[in-house]
């Protein structure tokens, strides 16, 4: 679903409800997993942080809820326990500064019984930077570029502890509202509290990438190696200081053979990479990175590639390997 909202938060999440609801997609139904007790508790424990460093979204969340004509604390208890909970997405993310290009790629892979709810949005609040984003989760966001060129990805992880605080899409979107530089989002993640377990992949069109390995009881920031002009992520921690702090994850589909394959692939490419190359790499050209079996009920549902110096985003509204890159946009401007 592509769409554009602009204005106050609560006017935006009134209006994103209302189409929604009208395109006949109802929250209430499509949260794939059960809104427990024990998430509600989570999510009014959290709701304290987002008041002291998020309050926007409270009120696009409430524009959201009304626009729905379903319960504000529904949407919280379902919102703000995604990705401290499981289950969590499973996702690809790299990041690429070499000579003239500045490159993010992401395959965002998910439940295929939740592709109708994906969402690509181009977003100009009131307040904050203007942002083109997709996501899973209506108001939450898991990768985009803004309109001063900073580009986030992210991963979930398996949560070890979890404590109360803001969540991996909500940290992301945070990122594209307030943050004009890959330095300024590093900044952010140091100082708000952090509720679940992922990485987020960074660039900006000065070149500075990097991932953020993060969760609540500690972060990790990973940067290329000398003459690897590149960094990775998949959905589990790599960094020794960072790894004892994750969870059990007994199916990490396939992020092993993902990473491998990215990192082949960067190691060979990334010197002189282009946005073609970079789409190669997300359609599975050069290895194992989105041809799921369909008929297992996962799959890549989309992939972007933000091309940071040609302010330009491809999107794959599926998987890349099947219908390529059809989609591309400019990036937001001021």
């Amino acid at each position: 679903m592509f769409d554009r909202l602009e204005g106050s938060h609560s006017g935006m999440g009134r209006e994103w409800g209302r189409r929604l609801r009208e395109s006949g997609v109802l929250l209430e139904r499509a949260v794939p997993f059960p809104v427990t007790r024990e998430r509600r508790a989570f999510a009014e424990a959290c709701l304290p942080h987002y008041r002291e460093h998020f309050p926007r979204a409270l009120e696009e969340l409430r524009g959201l809820a009304d626009g729905q004509g379903c319960g504000e604390e529904f949407l919280r208890a379902a919102l703000f326990s995604i990705y401290a909970m499981p289950p969590g997405a499973h996702c690809s993310c790299f990041a690429v500064s070499s000579g003239e290009a500045v490159l993010l790629g992401r395959n965002s892979d998910f439940l295929t019984a939740q592709e109708r709810g994906c969402c690509h949005l181009t977003c100009r609040p009131a307040e904050g930077y203007a942002f083109l984003g997709n996501t899973t989760s209506f108001i939450q966001m898991e990768d985009g570029v803004n309109q001063r060129g900073l580009a986030v990805g992210l991963t979930s992880a398996a949560p070890g502890e979890i404590r109360p605080g803001l969540n991996a899409g909500m940290l992301l979107r945070l990122m594209l509202e307030t943050c004009a530089s890959t330095a300024e989002a590093l900044a952010l993640l140091e100082r708000v509290p952090i509720a679940s377990a992922q990485t987020f992949t960074l660039a900006d069109p000065s070149g500075e990438i990097a991932v953020a390995e993060c969760c609540a009881l500690g972060m990790k920031i990973l940067r290329p190696a000398a003459g690897a002009p590149f960094v990775c992520a998949v959905n589990r921690f790599e960094s020794p200081e960072m790894r004892p702090l994750s969870g059990p994850c007994p199916d990490d589909w396939e992020a092993g053979p993902r990473l491998a394959v990215m990192k082949s692939a960067l190691a060979r490419l990334a010197p002189s990479i282009n946005e073609e190359e970079a789409r190669a790499i997300l359609s599975g050209q050069h290895g194992f990175l989105c041809q799921y079996d369909r008929r297992t009920g996962r799959d890549t549902v989309w992939a972007a590639v933000y091309d940071l110096k040609g302010r330009v985003c491809s999107l794959a509204p599926g998987n890349p390997g099947r219908c390529g890159f059809p989609v591309t946009e400019g990036f937001p401007q001021p």
